[in-house]
């Protein structure tokens, strides 16, 4: 199978047409009509096996978990998905991988109506890049460097599941390790939340590297600092069987464990009740987990009541030597 077939026979057909798609899979560029008044919104990512995901990684899940990585930073944008290129780099072409990888791309983008319009292939080491395209309002845009002091920090779903079980703590029971490993290899893009939060939201970001490190982010772009609560941090019934959180350790994974792909927002306080019936209607949970600073700095208050301050350290691919987390 050469390169064209394999395009032909897994990809040029993976997802429905769309009006805004001018031209899609097989020219040389793929051509989109933007809707008027609306801007583009265009981000980036890439897989590569042994950091990303492991040797031997089931394909469907990669193939999810590369699309949905990217619609997790549309969403922190408030942008509307609409396209996709996708460049995958195989060692060979191996006809069960790429019916697994296509069957979890597909499904993923078949959910949020988004059409494959174009990519590359490539022999090399396994590696999947993706560049995602969508739509929003024209000054409606989620930012980063919008949070105020007195703004409350705030983030959807549950934190530290991905990074604890990568970890895979000693004495977690089976039901508990299966959902956090669920968690990993099957992110859940906050896409209808981030659309809902133009407008109500201050800043927004994607927590991909860890809490600390994004949120870090944000605080610099916004020229403020924050204060987040152990006790009000999001943890799912799974990270509480498998990790004690009696003690700060309890807590490393979800403050910088990364690859939580929830959204960490800020928000005046008089817009939370607005702000928890968008995330309901998201099917989203939504948790208050600390307050903006005029003064710089990340701090955390524990366990023990204790405030100190709180390293924005989160996974670096370079500081780490180039190996996954």
């Amino acid at each position: 199978m050469n390169e064209f077939d394999l395009i032909r026979r897994y990809f040029s057909r993976l997802t429905a047409g769309r009006p805004d798609v001018v031209l899609g899979v097989g020219d040389d560029a793929a051509l989109l009509a933007p809707p008027p008044g609306e801007l583009l919104a265009v981000a980036a990512d890439t897989l590569v096996e042994r950091v990303h995901f492991p040797a031997g990684a089931d394909a469907a899940a990669v193939g999810h978990k590369a699309l949905a990585v990217n619609l997790s930073d549309l969403a922190a944008m408030g942008a509307r998905p609409a396209a996709v290129l996708l460049c995958l780099t195989l060692p060979r072409a191996d006809e069960d991988w790429l019916a697994g990888f296509a069957r979890g791309f597909g499904a993923l983008a078949a959910r949020f109506g988004v059409a494959l319009v174009g990519g590359d292939t490539t022999r090399g080491p396994l590696a999947v890049g993706v560049q995602v395209i969508g739509y929003l309002p024209a000054g409606m845009a989620l930012q980063r460097s919008g949070a105020q002091p007195g703004d409350l920090v705030c983030v959807s779903g549950t934190l530290g599941d991905a990074a604890l079980a990568l970890a895979g703590p000693p004495g977690c029971d089976a039901a508990s390790a299966d959902w956090l490993r669920a968690r990993l290899d099957r992110p859940e893009p906050r896409v209808a939340l981030g659309m809902a939060l133009r407008g109500l939201a201050t800043a927004c970001i994607d927590v991909s590297d860890g809490l600390a490190a994004d949120l870090g982010h944000l605080l610099e772009a916004s020229g403020c600092g924050a204060l987040v609560r152990a006790r009000d941090l999001p943890l799912s019934p799974a990270y509480r069987a498998c990790a004690s959180v009696a003690s700060l350790d309890g807590y490393r994974w979800a403050l910088s464990g990364g690859d939580d792909y929830e959204l960490c927002f800020t928000l005046p306080e008089r817009r939370l009740a607005e702000v928890q019936a968008v995330c309901d209607r998201a099917g989203c949970a939504c948790s208050p987990i600390g307050r903006v600073l005029a003064r710089p700095g990340l701090y955390w208050e524990g366990p023990d009541g204790r405030e100190r301050p709180l390293p924005a350290a989160g996974y670096d691919h370079f500081a780490a030597g180039g190996e996954g987390p």
